[in-house]
């Protein structure tokens, strides 16, 4: 629970040209994952690259939640399909977008199941350049769909794998699950892309620095594919 001192109901912050809107709610979190601004700089040169080399660049970001992932990819250049079960969790992350200024012709928002979304879009035939997913580790669709990371998880990627384009530039998954740590990851990426992608596969902690002594704060696992 929060134990509250002097936190204000809300507050923006910045990141580079990103500015986020945050405030406490119930269940422990602010409206944001600060320890993704590594993920955040990882993917965003990425599209820079690809989008100075002329390629237009269409990212999938599924369980977006507040949009930090789909900002810092719309900032770089790329056109993002926010997908979140949460009416109020997309409206917060457009929220955050026009603050940012980006275009909203960059941007799709979807409240969906991303699930339900997933096997939509590849009946569809659509494909995506990359891939975002920060699942939680436990949750419920707009239709009462249960999801439970360890058992949901891997069926899944394999499904959005398929909706990567001939050329993808990148995949990133994140888990907050202890069960998930980033060997499993990477054992799972290695088994859901190798036959499909040529490019490098690794998995690590994600963490915040502790400016009074130096430590690092674990937050998490990120898992992620660059292509060569």
């Amino acid at each position: 629970e929060w134990e509250f001192f002097d936190l204000p109901k809300e507050w923006t912050i910045k990141y580079d040209e990103l500015v986020f809107h945050l405030k406490p709610f119930s269940f422990k979190h602010t409206g944001l994952f600060p320890e993704q601004a590594a993920n955040w700089d990882w993917f965003s040169e990425i599209i820079r690259k690809a989008v100075a080399g002329g390629r237009s660049v269409n990212v999938l970001n599924l369980f977006a939640y507040t949009g930090g992932a789909t900002v810092a990819a719309a900032k770089a250049g790329a056109h993002v399909t926010h997908v979140d079960a949460s009416k109020g969790m997309v409206q917060w992350a457009k929220e955050n977008a026009a603050s940012s200024g980006i275009d909203e012709k960059k941007t799709r928002w979807i409240v969906d199941d991303c699930g339900k979304f997933v096997e939509r879009e590849i009946r569809r035939g659509n494909h995506y350049d990359a891939v975002i997913m920060d699942p939680p580790s436990y949750g419920r669709g707009p239709g009462g769909e249960i999801w439970k990371m360890e058992d949901s998880i891997y069926p899944f990627l394999e499904k959005t794998v398929r909706l990567l384009s001939d050329e993808p530039l990148f995949f990133l998954i994140n888990s907050y699950t202890s069960g998930l740590q980033p060997a499993v990851l990477n054992y799972m990426l290695h088994s859901a892309l190798d036959h499909k992608v040529t490019g490098t596969i690794e998995a690590d902690e994600v963490g915040l620095p502790v400016s009074s002594n130096g430590l690092v704060l674990p937050c998490g696992a990120a898992g992620r594919f660059t292509a060569k």
